[in-house]
C-alpha cells in the first residue's frame, strides 16, 4: 500500500472567505424585515401552535418566526441565495434577552438564535448542493434596544438603563446559540452605539479563547445622516479605530441611508482600515409612509459605482431591498474587481473619543489633562466628594479648552467608591460632545476602577497603569484584559523588586514588560505606552540628583530598541519637593519637558495651560532649573530655595503685574499674544486703531502688531519652547483682537463703496487693489512653505490605482467646446541672435531680489515697492543700480547673447501619452515621429475636493476624438555668463560673479516669457488679441502653459530627450544637455506650449508602483531606469519592493 503522507491542512473559514475577497465581491442577502412583510402574517401567525397563550402580543416579534414559521424563514433564505447572494444572515437582529424582554421572551434567547441558525444553515447547504458554490451564514447581531453612551432620562444625563457585563452577558447567550446552530460568521451589525459593540466583541472575543473555535467577524456600523456620525456621535473614523482591537476580517456601514448618501462615509472607513469593507444600504431613503422606493436597476448602479471605483469587497442590501434587488446588484458587481485592503501606516497609535486621534512620528508633544485627578486637583476633590458631578465636567471641559488631548480621570480616594465615582463622571462625560470628542486616560491604582471606566467608554482610551509589581502572571491577565477591551496601555517602570530609579533598571523593566506584551499577550506595540518613572529631584538627597536625568537617557534607549512603544509621565512629581511654590514648579516642568521631548517623551499628564514658555523663563531661574535637572551644580536645590524667597512672594506664583503696560501699543498687543492675555486686548487694538497715522486702515492692524506678534508665537511652537495649550490661549487673543476690528472693516467698506458709486468692491475686498496681491502672495509663500513641509512629512498619504486616476481625470467635451487653433507653420524656427534689448522690460526682479536673499516685507514685498522697505530696501536699491549698470553694458558690447528655437506639430493624445506628427495627413496613419510620455496624480485629495487627477495628455485632444490639435516646444538660453564670470573670477570679484549669473538667469526667463506672447500672438496665433500687461503675464492670465520637464507637471527629465532629437536643439542653438540632463548653459529654459484654454499648471506629486510600471513599459524602460528618475516623487520606497 503506498504511502498516503502527511494529511493536507484544513482552511479555516476565515482563511476561506479571505481568498474569495482577494478574486471577486461577495454578495451579502438582503432585507429580512421587507420580505416578512410581504407574506401579512397575523398575530396567529407570529404566536404559531406553542406561544398561542402567550400573555403579550407577539405580532412584529420577527426573530420568532425561525420557530413558528421555520418555512417562511428558510423560503425567504433560499429566495436571496438563488438570486446570488454569496452569504445570508440569520434572522437573529433582535434576538437577544435584552430585546426579547419587550415581548416576554427573554428566556427564549439561545433558543431562538440556535434555532435561527439551524434554518439559515439548511437554507444555504441546499442551494450549495443545488449550485455547486459555497454558500454561508453569517450570525446577525443586532445593537439592541437600550445604548450604554446615551442616558434614557433627559434629567440624569448620568444614568443607564444597561450595563456593560449585562450586554457582554445577553451577547455571549446569543453568540452561543448561533455557534452552536453553526454559523460561519459572526456579524455585529447596525451599530448605533460603539460601546454596545464593544460588549458584543468583548463576548465573542471570550468565547473563541475559552470555548469555542474562532470564526470571522464583521462589524458594521451606521451612520444616521448626513453629519457622518453616528447616533452616539462618533465619527467613521473615530468608530473604526474603536473596534479594530477585535480584528474584523470586514468592517463597513448599514441601514439608516441610501446607497448615494453612504457614499462618502464608506470611502472614509476604507481609508483607515486594514480589514475588507462590507456595505449593504437601505433602498434608498424612506418615503413618507416609511417605505422604500428605489427600485433594484437604481440600487444596483449606485452599488456598482461603489465597485468600480474600488471602495467594496462584501455588498448587498438592508431596510427596502428584496431578492430582485439583491439579483440586480450580484449581476452589476460580477465582473468588478475587488477592493484591495489598504497597507496602513506603521507606527502610529491610534486612540479615539467622539474623534480620532491619531500619534505619529511628526505629531507634537501630547497633553495629558491632569485635573479630573482627585489626588492632584483639590477643587476637583471637594466638587467629587460633595457629590457635585456635573460641575466637575467643567473642570474636565476647561482642560479640553486648554488644550488637554487626551483627559486623565482618576477616583483614588479612600473616601470613595472608586468604581461608582469613575462610572458616573465617564458616563456624564458622554453627555458633553465637547469633552466626549477627545480620548480618555483610565487612571487608577486598583484595577477594578479601571474595568469599570473601560466599561463605560465607546472610544478607545488608555489605562494607565500596569506594572510587574505584582509578578508576570498578574501582569499578564490584566494586559489580556485591557486588550479584549481595545485599549491602550501604559506600563509603570515597577517590578517585583520595586520602582526603578537607575537608567539601566528603567530600561529593563520596560523591555521585559515590552516582550511579554508583544510576544504572550500578541499586543499591537503601537498601543504600549511606558512611564520610565519622573521621581522627584531637589530634596536634598543626592540619591535624588539623577532621577531627571535617568528619566530622559532611559526614554532615549527605550525609543531606540523597542519599535513603536510611546513614553509617557507624571509632571508634577518632578517638583514635589518644591510644593506650594507654584512659579518655582512650573519653570521645572518647562525645562524638563524642553529637554525630555527632544529625547523622545511622546506625551505627558500636564496642567494644560500652565506650563511657561521656555523663553520667558526668567533668565537666573532658567539656569537654576537647568544645573538642577541636569545635577551641575551640588547647590542647585538651595540656590532655587533662595531664589524662591527672594523673587517669587515665597515661591508662590507670582501675580501677574502690569509693569509691562508702560511698553508701546506694539509691544503691548505682541505680548498679550505670547503670554495669551485676554484682558486688555480690545482696549489695545482699539488704541492702535485710532493711531490713523500709523495705521490708517483697520486691516492694518492686523497686518501689523497682531501678525507680529502671532509669527513669535509660530516660532517658539516650532522651536519647541512653547506648547499647544499656549498656543491656544495665544490664538484666544488674536481671534478676539480680529474680532473687535471687523466691524470696523465693514464700515470701511460700505464707505468706500457708497464713496465709489460702484460694485468694485462687491467681493469685500479688504486691501486696495495695488498691494493686496502682495499681501496674498506673502502669506500664500508662507503657507506654501508650511504645506510643503507637512507633506513632506506625511508617510500615510494614500493613493489611486493608476487606473482609478485615470477614470477620475480631467475629459473636456472636445466636440462642442474650444476648437484648436492651428499654428502658422509646422516644424522649427530658430532665432540665432535674439534682440536682448527687447527682453529687458520682461525681467521680472523679484527672483533677482531672492538670489541676494533681500525680502522685503509686506506690503513692501514686490519690485518696486521692495525700495521702500525699511529693513532691506536701502540695500536692494544699490544691487539694483548696479544690475542695471552691468546690464546696459553687457548688452551694449554684446557680452551676452540669446539662442532659441520654437517648434509646432500636430499631436494627438493617446491615454496618458501626447502623439506627435510630421504633417496633419499623417495623423492616424502612420506612426508618430515622437512621443512625449505623461505622468499622473495619484496622490489622493481631500473628500472635500472635487479636483481631477490631471495629466498633461488630458490638455491635447484625444486621438480617437476626430478633433486635430497641435503641441508646440521651445528651448531658449543666454550664452555669454560662463565667460564673463571666468573673468571677473580672474579679479577675485566674487560680487559680480553672482550679478552676471542673475542677470543671465533673468534675461533666459524674460526670453522665455517674451517668446511665449509672440507664440500666443503671432506663431501660433491663438489669442492674438491678447491685451496683458506684465503683471498679467506674471499671473498667467493668458490662455494656455509652458510646463518643462523635470518639474512638477512632468518631474521627468528624460522627456528633454524627445524634445532636444525632435527639434534638433543642440545641432541649430547650442544648448546642449548634461548627463543629470541639466541644460548647458545654465541660463537656459526649455519647455513644451499648450494651447488649450483649459490647460492649467499642476504638481503630479507622488505616484505609485503601478504607474511607475505602466510609465516604463510605455517608454521601454527598465523599471530601475524610471526609479531612478523618478525618485523624489515615487510614492514608496523602491529599495524594499
Amino acid at each position: 500500500m503506498a504511502p498516503t503522507g502527511p494529511p493536507v491542512p484544513q482552511k479555516s473559514v476565515e482563511d476561506e472567505i479571505e481568498s474569495i475577497l482577494q478574486e471577486r465581491i461577495m454578495v451579502l442577502d438582503g432585507g429580512m424585515g421587507t420580505m416578512i412583510q410581504q407574506h401579512a402574517l397575523t398575530e396567529e401567525d407570529f404566536r404559531g401552535h406553542e406561544f398561542k397563550d402567550h400573555s403579550r402580543p407577539l405580532k412584529g416579534n420577527n426573530d420568532l418566526l425561525s420557530i413558528t414559521q421555520p418555512d417562511i424563514i428558510c423560503d425567504i433564505h433560499k429566495e436571496y441565495l438563488l438570486s446570488g447572494a454569496d452569504i445570508i444572515e440569520t434572522n437573529t437582529f433582535s434576538s437577544t434577552r435584552i430585546a426579547q424582554a419587550d415581548y416576554g421572551l427573554e428566556h427564549l434567547a439561545y433558543r431562538l438564535n440556535r434555532v435561527s441558525a439551524e434554518v439559515a444553515r439548511k437554507a444555504a447547504d441546499i442551494v450549495t448542493a443545488q449550485t455547486g458554490i459555497r454558500r454561508y451564514v453569517a450570525g446577525a447581531m443586532g445593537p439592541t434596544n437600550r445604548t450604554l453612551s446615551v442616558s434614557p432620562s433627559v434629567e440624569r444625563p448620568d444614568y443607564r438603563n444597561i450595563t456593560f457585563d449585562e450586554l457582554v452577558e445577553a451577547y455571549t447567550e446569543q453568540a452561543k446559540g448561533l455557534l452552536d446552530g453553526g454559523v460561519d460568521i459572526l456579524l455585529v451589525e447596525t451599530i448605533f452605539d460603539t460601546a454596545n459593540a464593544k460588549a458584543a466583541l468583548f463576548a465573542l472575543q471570550m468565547l473563541f479563547e475559552d470555548e469555542y473555535a474562532s470564526r470571522p467577524i464583521f462589524v458594521s456600523g451606521t451612520i444616521v445622516d448626513k453629519s457622518g456620525r453616528t447616533l452616539s456621535g462618533q465619527t467613521g473614523e473615530a468608530f473604526v479605530i474603536s473596534v479594530s482591537h477585535s480584528k474584523p476580517l470586514c468592517i463597513g456601514l448599514n441601514c439608516a441611508l441610501g446607497a448615494v448618501e453612504m457614499r462618502p462615509f464608506i470611502e472614509t472607513i476604507g481609508k483607515c482600515t486594514a480589514a475588507y469593507i462590507i456595505c449593504y444600504p437601505n433602498a434608498g431613503l424612506p418615503n413618507t409612509f416609511g417605505g422604500y422606493d428605489e427600485t433594484p436597476e437604481v440600487t444596483a448602479k449606485h452599488i456598482k459605482n461603489f465597485a468600480l471605483d474600488g471602495l467594496v469587497n462584501i455588498v448587498g442590501g438592508c431596510c427596502g431591498t428584496t431578492p430582485a434587488h439583491i439579483r440586480k446588484i450580484a449581476e452589476a458587481v460580477k465582473f468588478c474587481k475587488p477592493r484591495v485592503p489598504q497597507s496602513l501606516s506603521q507606527g502610529y497609535m491610534l486612540l479615539s473619543g467622539l474623534e480620532p486621534f491619531r500619534i505619529g512620528p511628526y505629531t507634537n508633544f501630547v497633553n495629558i489633562g491632569e485635573r479630573c485627578n482627585v489626588a492632584g486637583s483639590r477643587k476637583f476633590a471637594k466638587l467629587i466628594m460633595a457629590g457635585n458631578y456635573e460641575e466637575a465636567l467643567s473642570v474636565a471641559k476647561l482642560q479640553v479648552e486648554m488644550g488637554a488631548q487626551i483627559l486623565d480621570i482618576n477616583m483614588d480616594d479612600g473616601m470613595l467608591d472608586g468604581p461608582t465615582a469613575m462610572s458616573r463622571f465617564c458616563n456624564l462625560i458622554s453627555s458633553e460632545p465637547d469633552i466626549a470628542k477627545v480620548p480618555l486616560c483610565i487612571d487608577s491604582s486598583n484595577f477594578s476602577v479601571i474595568e469599570a471606566g473601560l466599561k463605560c467608554c465607546q472610544g478607545k482610551c488608555i489605562v494607565n497603569s500596569i506594572s510587574l509589581k505584582e509578578g508576570e502572571e498578574d501582569f499578564l491577565e490584566k494586559a489580556r484584559k485591557i486588550k479584549l477591551y481595545g485599549a491602550a496601555v501604559v506600563v509603570m517602570a515597577f517590578d517585583e523588586v520595586g520602582q526603578a530609579t537607575e537608567t539601566e533598571t528603567k530600561i529593563a523593566i520596560c523591555s521585559r514588560a515590552y516582550h511579554l506584551l508583544v510576544e504572550k499577550v500578541h499586543f499591537n506595540p503601537n498601543d504600549i505606552i511606558f512611564d520610565p518613572n519622573i521621581l522627584t529631584i531637589g530634596t536634598g538627597m543626592e540619591e535624588h540628583n539623577l532621577y531627571a536625568i535617568n528619566f530622559i537617557n532611559a526614554t532615549k534607549t527605550i525609543k531606540e530598541t523597542l519599535p513603536g512603544a510611546r513614553i509617557s509621565g507624571g509632571l508634577s512629581n518632578l517638583s514635589f519637593s518644591f510644593r506650594g511654590m507654584d512659579a518655582i514648579r512650573e519653570a521645572m516642568h518647562g525645562v524638563f519637558l524642553y529637554h525630555a521631548i527632544k529625547y523622545g517623551m511622546d506625551m505627558g499628564i500636564v496642567n494644560a495651560g500652565n506650563l511657561p514658555v521656555y523663553d520667558d523663563i526668567h533668565k537666573e531661574l532658567l539656569q537654576l532649573c537647568e544645573n538642577l535637572i541636569w545635577n551641575k551644580d551640588p547647590d542647585a536645590t538651595e540656590k532655587l530655595l533662595h531664589y524662591a524667597q527672594n523673587h517669587a512672594q515665597g515661591g508662590k506664583k507670582v501675580v501677574q503685574t502690569d509693569e509691562w503696560r508702560k511698553g508701546s501699543v506694539e509691544e503691548r498687543l505682541e505680548y498679550a499674544l505670547i503670554k495669551g492675555i485676554e484682558k486688555y486686548v480690545t482696549a489695545d487694538t482699539e488704541e492702535a486703531r485710532l493711531n490713523q497715522e500709523k495705521y490708517p486702515r483697520p486691516l492694518n492692524v492686523i497686518e501689523g502688531p497682531l501678525m507680529n506678534g502671532m509669527k513669535i508665537v509660530g516660532d517658539l511652537f516650532g522651536a519647541g519652547k512653547m506648547f499647544l495649550p499656549q498656543v491656544i490661549k495665544s490664538a484666544r487673543v488674536m481671534k478676539k483682537a480680529v474680532g473687535h476690528l471687523i466691524p470696523y472693516m465693514e464700515k470701511e467698506r460700505e464707505e468706500r463703496r457708497a464713496k465709489q458709486g460702484s460694485t468694485e468692491e462687491e467681493c469685500s475686498q479688504l486691501l486696495d487693489d495695488s498691494i493686496k496681491d502682495d499681501f496674498f502672495e506673502e502669506i500664500l509663500e508662507e503657507y506654501e512653505e508650511i504645506r510643503q513641509e507637512h507633506y513632506e512629512s506625511l508617510k500615510e498619504r494614500r493613493y489611486l490605482s493608476l487606473q482609478q486616476a485615470r477614470r477620475k481625470g480631467f475629459h473636456n467635451n472636445w466636440l462642442s467646446g474650444h476648437i484648436p487653433v492651428k499654428p502658422k507653420f509646422i516644424g522649427t524656427k530658430v532665432f540665432e541672435d535674439y534682440d536682448l534689448k527687447r527682453l529687458v522690460e520682461y525681467i521680472d526682479w523679484k527672483p533677482f531680489f531672492d538670489v541676494w536673499q533681500l525680502r522685503g516685507k509686506y506690503p513692501n514685498r514686490s519690485f518696486p515697492k521692495i525700495f521702500s522697505d525699511k529693513t532691506v530696501g536701502e540695500e536692494a536699491k544699490r544691487v539694483y543700480n548696479d544690475a542695471q549698470d552691468l546690464l546696459k553694458t553687457l548688452i551694449n558690447e554684446k557680452k551676452l547673447q540669446a539662442r532659441g528655437v520654437v517648434g509646432f506639430w500636430p499631436a494627438q493624445s493617446v491615454q496618458d501619452d501626447i502623439h506627435l506628427y510630421a504633417v496633419e495627413e499623417a495623423v492616424g496613419s502612420s506612426e508618430p515621429i515622437a512621443k512625449f510620455y505623461g505622468l499622473r496624480q495619484q496622490a489622493e485629495k481631500d473628500s472635500a475636493c472635487t479636483d481631477p487627477y490631471y495629466c498633461l495628455s488630458d490638455f491635447i485632444a484625444p486621438l480617437d476624438s476626430g478633433i486635430r490639435d497641435y503641441l508646440g516646444l521651445f528651448a531658449v538660453a543666454c550664452f555669454g555668463v560662463d565667460d564673463l564670470c571666468s573673468e571677473f573670477r580672474k579679479q577675485d570679484d566674487e560680487y559680480n560673479i553672482i550679478m552676471v549669473k542673475a542677470l543671465g538667469d533673468r534675461l533666459a526667463e524674460a526670453f522665455a516669457e517674451e517668446l511665449h506672447e509672440r507664440v500666443r500672438k503671432e506663431f501660433w496665433a491663438y489669442s492674438s488679441n491678447e491685451q496683458l500687461d506684465l503683471s498679467g503675464l506674471r499671473k498667467i492670465k493668458y490662455e494656455g502653459i509652458r510646463p518643462a520637464p523635470g518639474y512638477p507637471s512632468q518631474p521627468d527629465h528624460t522627456e528633454k530627450l524627445t524634445m532636444w532629437k525632435l527639434a534638433n536643439i543642440e545641432e541649430t542653438t547650442g544648448i546642449g544637455l548634461t548627463e543629470s540632463l541639466a541644460m548647458i548653459p545654465a541660463s537656459a529654459v526649455s519647455g513644451l506650449y499648450f494651447s488649450s484654454p483649459n490647460s492649467k499648471y499642476f504638481a503630479v506629486g507622488k505616484i505609485c508602483k503601478d504607474q511607475v510600471e505602466d510609465y516604463a513599459l510605455r517608454k521601454n524602460l527598465s523599471v530601475a531606469e524610471v526609479e531612478k528618475w523618478l525618485e523624489p516623487i515615487l510614492g514608496y520606497d523602491s529599495e524594499q519592493l
